[in-house]
């Protein structure tokens, strides 16, 4: 059975009838030095005993310490990743701050094979992004939620 991961892609319009999306940079070593195709929907995995929407209403509070805005998640559907894993987003229109992020964190051995373990925060930076400039950033696999998001303006056109 594949890996299934679930996520929040908030949205919001601009004065200039746009909309920008909040992405999170991807934390830790191996993303450090990296910006395109370095950031990720707000998600994580989740097993088989939890329901993908709660699954992705979790891992936006852990991963970015901040509780879920307020307002209905919109189903962007499901896309299987290059790895293999499913992941499936809802959008969800909000306004919230990035700089009020508090990331979780994760172990891990670093330098590889030096036995030395490492906490790194989840997401190291958030920010609001125009889809132009996110899907330079997004990783390969998750610019579909951004074309499905773009497909329906009405959720973010005045």
């Amino acid at each position: 059975m594949s890996k299934r991961s679930a996520g929040i892609l908030p949205f919001r319009g601009t004065d200039g009838d746009e909309v920008e999306v909040l992405l999170g940079h991807m934390g830790g070593p191996l993303w450090a030095r990296r910006d395109a195709a370095a950031w990720s929907v707000i998600k994580g995995e989740y097993g088989p005993d939890e329901e993908p929407r709660a699954a992705a209403r979790r891992e936006f509070e852990e991963e970015l310490g901040l509780p879920v805005p307020d307002g209905e998640l919109i189903p962007l559907g499901e896309a299987r990743q290059p790895s293999g894993k499913v992941v499936t987003v809802w959008a969800l229109r909000a306004d919230l701050d990035p700089d009020r992020m508090v990331p979780g964190t994760f172990t891990m051995e670093w330098p590889r094979g030096s036995g030395r373990l490492q906490e790194f925060p989840e997401i190291d930076r958030a920010a609001w992004l125009g889809l132009p400039e996110a899907r330079d950033k997004l990783v390969t696999g998750q610019r579909i939620f951004l074309d499905r998001l773009a497909e329906r303006p009405e959720l973010w056109r005045g």
